[in-house]
């Protein structure tokens, strides 16, 4: 298996530090609003990478944390006159059901940067007492970035080529030793939480929270740090100053960066009118089928979002499960339980499908190549079984397709379509006004339930009706 490794430029066989275990980090996102589409790629993406990861027998720690203290988490608690906890702990909420809509796994853990200041302020010190950080009168505590040696190694940038901005640099005052010196620890402001150290009252910069939070759940070396590419510099070239100078050894050896997220091929911006959130796109496609469009292009490559490339990711995806339908109504129905020897032959060709799934996986998860392996598959099951397959035949198929179909988050097995009792009363209702000739309530009733996404159809036989 090669990974392209951010920190060489290259393709690396990947060797964990333990055997059979990979110690996997992933930034989640700051929890201030619904999380959007550009979110959600970096997600699935590594979600993907860590369902290979156990398919190919590896036991993965993965760790995925919450932001859940921030200038914009602040913000959004003075305008609604709440606590930034409210806030925090609601998009918190929100998030999880939008990754399980995804079929983004739970992390082995998902911490919360409020949850873990002590070990923020143990490495601050540690780093001070080494020589790396220093405290102005205010009470701020910067990070003396020239004093660590390799600065610059994952963005590949030089030091003096730096532009000071972002989240990177705080507050230029005559205290402050180099202007690339960047926030560890920074003092209260008026209605903003706070936390109470040995350099004044305040809250932690950005980056030391996923420094403390890796190495809190999985050690001072992991395998596997990962993002999106706009979190290169700063924050995670500053976590490897922080965390190396910190701990002593050498962070992570393999760093994982997600390419952007394009609309109509415009950066995607509120500005713009192009602002999609993951809820929003939930509301026009079932977000299966967000996910399988974001596996349809290399996860470093920048991503396209379109309407059009939304609707053939749907239509992919459908043939897929169409195909595993079939297979399973054959599996349950077939009056002909084993497989014949020209059946044997048929399902051990299936390998050569496996085969190129996984080649292409091992290649850096190539989940473009790996999706057309699966739809060569589906291809396969569909020339090779009909109604007169056996039922081992075509159970074994579907569970061939149905594992590789896991791997890309993909659910194969769809839930038995069944209107639930408010569905089932708005029909009743609607046949009951149309007797009564009242068409107007009628037609209300048709509209509300394809608002559910329930579309009727009128027939001789009577009312008839399928998910749109």
């Amino acid at each position: 298996m090669k990974i392209f490794n951010t920190l060489t430029r290259t393709k690396e066989e990947f060797k964990p530090i333990e055997p059979g275990k990979v110690r996997m980090y992933v930034c989640g996102p700051t929890v201030y609003n619904f999380i959007h589409i550009g979110n959600a790629r970096p997600m699935i993406v590594f979600d993907t990478v860590r369902r290979y990861f156990e398919y190919c027998g590896y036991e993965v720690n993965y760790v995925s944390n919450f932001t859940d203290v921030d200038d914009k988490i602040i913000k959004k608690a003075n305008e609604e006159g709440v606590s930034s906890e409210e806030i925090s702990e609601r998009y918190i909420a929100e998030c999880k059901k939008d990754m399980a809509d995804l079929n983004v796994r739970p992390a082995t853990t998902h911490p919360q940067a409020t949850q873990e200041i002590d070990g923020m302020i143990d490495m601050i010190q540690t780093l001070m007492d080494k020589g790396y950080a220093y405290k102005v009168s205010d009470g701020t505590v910067y990070y003396r970035t020239r004093k660590f040696e390799g600065y610059g190694k994952l963005s590949h940038r030089d030091i003096d080529e730096q532009e000071a901005g972002h989240r990177t640099i705080g507050v230029v005052g005559s205290e402050k030793e180099d202007d690339f010196d960047f926030v560890l620890w920074k003092p209260k402001k008026d209605g903003e939480p706070y936390w109470d150290c040995p350099w004044c009252q305040g809250r932690p910069g950005w980056h030391i929270e996923c420094s403390v939070m890796s190495k809190k759940y999985l050690g001072d070396q992991i395998d596997i740090h990962a993002g999106g590419e706009d979190l290169i510099f700063p924050h995670h070239e500053n976590e490897i100053a922080q965390s190396e100078a910190a701990n002593g050894v050498p962070f992570a050896t393999y760093w994982m960066h997600n390419g952007f997220l394009n609309i109509d091929n415009k950066k995607m911006s509120k500005s713009l009118g192009n602002f999609f959130t993951v809820r929003e796109i939930g509301e026009k496609y079932d977000l299966a089928v967000l996910r399988f469009f974001m596996l349809q292009a290399h996860y470093r490559s920048p991503l396209n979002f379109s309407a059009e490339l939304m609707e053939a990711a749907k239509n992919g995806l459908d043939r897929i499960i169409t195909a595993g339908k079939n297979l399973k109504y054959i599996a349950e129905n077939s009056t002909v339980a084993d497989m014949t020897s020209e059946e044997q032959a048929i399902y051990d060709n299936r390998i050569e499908f496996v085969d190129k799934f996984k080649a292409a996986m091992d290649d850096d998860f190539n989940t473009a190549d790996a999706s057309s392996a699966i739809f060569e598959l589906v291809k396969y099951c569909n020339q090779n079984v009909n109604e007169n397959s056996s039922r081992a035949l075509a159970q074994g198929l579907y569970n061939q397709l149905n594992e590789l179909c896991d791997v890309l988050g993909i659910i194969l097995a769809q839930e038995e379509e069944s209107l639930d009792e408010q569905v089932e009363a708005l029909i009743q209702e609607r046949q009951q006004a149309r007797k009564d000739k009242n068409f107007a309530r009628a037609d209300e009733i048709r509209d509300e339930l394809t608002a559910m996404g329930i579309v009727l159809e009128d027939t001789r036989e009577g009312v008839k009706w399928h998910r749109a």
